[in-house]
């Protein structure tokens, strides 16, 4: 379970459907095709059991195949879409959004901690003359909480117990030359996020990307998402980037807080 599931009785906690979504959930970015073996290994399941999951499925329009491997069909957007369609954060993420990226031409996003990943729920939309689009950054997808801006905000908002379990036992995947990925230098680098109340990371998930975030939070003082900005390296290190963007982040967090 994530660190957002909630509490639920043995009694009504339906097994099979906790293994389907299981299954649902090994297709990702590294595998997009699965056969049952496959599936079975990373579902956690015998390899009857996930074939009879991923049967179900794709008989229900979910998943598509050719008789051996199976992979994600269109109908899962079912669900982003509805969740990007309805759930109040995104809807009231966007208008601000927008706003930065009319006053700066930049690419600005929104997202939320799942498990060891951020996944983004809010992003500008395109009014041309961006300066940079980095790879991925769209509605929905999930990038690596260690190595992006956003996960290290995320990540710092937790209690320190909490931030303590998910980095035990976990490995940190060396995206590029510069990804953090030493458990120690990791505890320091969210130390210094705590701190200065912004995280910066520099071509740690991609090459030529650098992004800005600061926290979003509540009344209560808890973060509930962590907003960003992304530039290249010459637009980043330039004085009138930190100059106006910095401000500006903070000014949206600021008048955002009462609305989340």
């Amino acid at each position: 379970m994530t660190a957002a599931s909630t509490p639920i009785a043995k009694a009504d906690f339906i097994e099979g459907m906790a293994k389907g979504m299981a299954v649902l959930e090994s297709f990702d970015t590294e595998r997009q095709r699965l056969n049952a073996t496959q599936a079975a290994e990373r579902a956690g399941l015998t390899r009857a059991a996930a074939r009879r999951h991923l049967l179900t499925l794709a008989h229900l329009g979910y998943l598509e195949t050719d008789g051996s491997h199976y992979w994600l069909s269109p109908k899962v957007l079912r669900f982003s879409g509805s969740y990007l369609a309805s759930a109040r954060l995104p809807r009231l993420l966007q208008p601000t959004l927008n706003r930065l990226a009319a006053l700066t031409r930049e690419s600005f996003s929104a997202a939320v901690l799942d498990g060891d990943q951020v996944v983004i729920v809010a992003r500008n939309v395109s009014l041309g003359g961006q300066r940079l689009m980095a790879y991925g950054l769209h509605l929905g997808a999930r990038l690596p909480a260690h190595a992006t801006s956003t996960g290290r905000v995320l990540l710092a908002g937790l209690p320190r117990q909490a931030f303590s379990a998910w980095l035990k036992g976990r490995e940190l995947a060396r995206l590029t030359p510069n990804t953090t990925i030493e458990h120690k230098a990791f505890r320091e680098l969210i130390a210094r996020v705590r701190s200065d109340d912004l995280a910066i990371a520099r071509e740690e998930h991609e090459l030529g990307v650098f992004a800005l975030a600061v926290p979003l939070r509540n009344m209560q003082g808890r973060t509930v998402a962590a907003l960003n900005v992304v530039a290249s390296p010459d637009r980043f290190d330039s004085p009138d980037f930190s100059r106006t963007l910095m401000p500006l982040l903070l000014d949206a967090a600021r008048e955002l807080r009462p609305l989340l």
